[in-house]
């Protein structure tokens, strides 16, 4: 059994609780894997690479996520997020053309600060253990791309109002220090309360399953599994002879007496099954494909 499934994670599990759960549902030692670390307040797109699929994560590392997000301005909290310890202030006053100033401004390339309740590593640890023990030390720095940001919805009557936003951005990109980030700059604090992945890369929410239907037999797993080349769309594709199939089903190169783009190619047999993942380089007027990566 091989491929993906498009989970949307609920709310109070951390995304090796999905792997654990899914587990049990499946044959004893199959593989499972998840695209992109989801915090246990999140929800939303989860997905999860079974079997040969696993092999697949690395190539899709830097696909853009979108989120739909609800941040608090009035307010800090410790862990950026509502699940942390807040500390209000006592009076807020937010102009709404300043706020949209600033979000805007975060659109592009930008820097941030791993937050401390975070699965970064520190000499060993993770960051949120040792922010567990009270522990707080020095993070380096870490680039991040906003592509979009868009402000929904805003609650600006209430004592402390409430923002709500959609953003499109890279991997490792941190939606609650955005939120603390812009309350800092906004002058008034705010904290991340709500958080919802509505994509990431090519699975998106619309198509997500519930964890509970599966675990519950309600979605028949043959029914739900997407195919192994599902998150490669992108990716351009090759067909190749049965007799190349043989060199590359072994990890050895082919030449083809035509040009292909440079990087990364998926390579197909004649029954349109994936067999490798490869590197294509021109060469004058061929191509070198050497596979990097070979599916069973």
């Amino acid at each position: 059994m091989h491929g993906f499934l498009n989970i949307n994670k609920p709310q109070g599990l951390i995304s090796f609780d999905v792997i654990r759960k899914l587990k049990k549902v499946f044959p004893r030692k199959t593989k499972l894997g998840h695209l992109g670390t989801l915090d246990p307040m999140a929800q939303g797109v989860l997905p999860i690479a079974i079997g040969e699929a696993t092999k697949i994560i690395p190539y899709t590392e830097d696909e853009n996520k979108e989120y739909i997000a609800t941040m608090v301005l009035g307010g800090s909290s410790d862990t950026q997020d509502a699940w942390g310890q807040i500390s209000y202030r006592p009076e807020v006053n937010v102009d709404l053309n300043n706020l949209k100033s600033i979000m805007l401004a975060y659109q592009g390339n930008i820097k941030q600060i791993p937050p401390m309740f975070s699965a970064v590593h520190h000499e060993g640890q993770r960051l949120y253990d040792l922010a567990r023990q009270g522990i707080k030390v020095e993070r380096t720095e870490r680039e991040a791309c906003i592509e979009e940001i868009e402000l929904i919805k805003s609650d600006l009557e209430l004592e402390y109002p409430q923002i709500t936003f959609r953003v499109v951005c890279s991997r490792g990109t941190y939606i609650r220090t955005l939120c603390h980030d812009i309350g800092e700059k906004l002058g008034t604090g705010a904290f991340l309360s709500a958080l919802l992945r509505s994509r990431a890369g090519t699975f998106k929410i619309e198509d997500a399953i519930r964890l509970d239907d599966i675990l519950g037999g309600r979605i028949r797993l043959e029914e739900a599994i997407l195919p192994i080349d599902y998150p490669l769309d992108k990716m351009p594709a090759l067909l190749i002879s049965p007799e190349q199939l043989i060199a590359v089903s072994h990890g050895n190169p082919i030449i083809l007496d035509r040009l292909l783009p440079a990087g990364k190619t998926r390579i197909y047999s004649a029954e349109q099954e994936l067999q490798a993942i490869a590197n294509s380089e021109p060469q004058g007027s061929t191509t070198l494909v050497k596979p990097v990566r070979v599916f069973k």
